[in-house]
């Protein structure tokens, strides 16, 4: 028998929104993985809320809206409070029910940017890191660092004189004008951009387009390639050297030496003898073109070495998956903090994405 199509409002409705999530769906097992980290910030979300007024936005709930924005690639929290209004899946995971009220999209930007002041994203990382089941995972011995560019949110028709001299002419009418730098020598020292002042002009290389950016640094352990580190300097030259030592230290100070694979950008005589004196053998690269390497034969010869090159690589899944998915290639964010919250937040959303798969894996 043909059933009607008929619609008929039912006057109750009783929906179990953890019997709609199916028992295998991924979700489940990066939602454990997040309400336990963010259980060990307890301290650390109250330390940032006055005691007295009216309730906020949970932060345990902001942080895994947030998160989702990440995971399917939704572009503005207007669409992630749209998204979040229709489907029963988003409802279960950030914790509403079915008939709490969604935030407006205002709202919950203003209360994101509560959780800059206390480094919630470092700590998150960190307290997914240290859950027992996900630290057996890691490696203490062996990691990988690279850097990769953040496109800042602003024009290169922003970058202008700092001392406000004349600009170069412009033609057409409106706020986007067409302007003509040919001919005019920027750099940073003298131009600055009037939308994000912290972004830099910077070419990845020889040939390659100047662009207002920032440098994302990682730091990957090379056992899973999960990202252990991460943080975000302006773009300059020896940003990624400076980083690459400052997220290795902690990690140095141990009995046995540790190593640390890195491309070419990383063979400097200075880098090479401060990870040295931390007890780091580092697998960096030979960059021997025109120059002498900083790596000999005393790294090379070694097979850890060939497999430090190898597995370094990995390193460049998670920039695209930052990059791609999270949105992460150009940010929407202002200034230098703004953009590192986001790209540290990036890498803990990556790191979510891959666990399940690797903590169900035969040990």
């Amino acid at each position: 028998m043909r059933g009607g199509d008929a619609r008929s409002g039912a006057l109750f409705s009783y929906v179990d929104l953890e019997a709609r999530v199916g028992k295998s769906h991924p979700l489940r097992a990066i939602r454990q993985l997040v309400n336990e980290g963010l259980s060990g910030l307890e301290k650390e979300f109250s330390a940032l809320y006055s005691p007295m007024g009216r309730p906020s936005i949970p932060p345990e709930k902001l942080l895994r809206a947030m998160l989702l924005q990440a995971f399917y690639s939704i572009r503005s929290e207007r669409q992630l409070m749209e998204r979040l209004e229709f489907d029963l899946l988003f409802r279960w995971f950030v914790g509403l029910g079915v008939d709490d009220p969604v935030w407006d999209h205002s709202v919950f930007s203003k209360n994101r940017d509560r959780l800059l002041a206390g480094d919630i994203a470092v700590k998150l990382l960190n307290a997914i890191l240290e859950q027992p089941r996900v630290k057996r995972l890691l490696s203490t011995d062996h990691f990988s660092v690279d850097g990769t560019l953040i496109q800042a949110w602003a024009s290169m028709k922003s970058f202008k004189p700092k001392d406000g001299a004349d600009e170069p002419p412009t033609e057409g009418g409106g706020r986007n004008k067409e302007a003509d730098f040919h001919g005019e020598k920027r750099s940073n020292e003298t131009h600055a951009s009037t939308t994000d002042p912290e972004a830099r002009l910077y070419r990845k290389g020889p040939g390659k387009e100047a662009k207002l950016c920032f440098i994302g640094h990682a730091l990957m352990e090379n056992r899973h390639a999960l990202l252990v580190g991460a943080c975000l300097t302006p773009a300059d030259g020896h940003a990624e050297r400076v980083a690459a030592l400052h997220m290795i230290e902690p990690r140095a100070d141990r009995p046995r030496a540790i190593t640390l694979g890195a491309d070419k950008a990383y063979d400097a005589e200075d880098f090479v003898n401060e990870l040295r004196a931390m007890k780091v053998t580092p697998h960096v690269a030979q960059n021997a073109s025109g120059r002498a390497s900083a790596i000999d034969a005393r790294t090379t010869r070694h097979a850890g070495y060939a497999i430090s090159q190898r597995i370094r690589k990995k390193i460049e899944e998670g920039f695209g998956w930052i990059k791609t998915i999270a949105g992460q290639e150009q940010t929407k964010f202002r200034g230098r903090e703004r953009v590192g919250w986001a790209f540290t937040f990036a890498a803990v959303a990556y790191n979510l994405v891959r666990l399940p798969k690797l903590m169900a894996a035969p040990t």
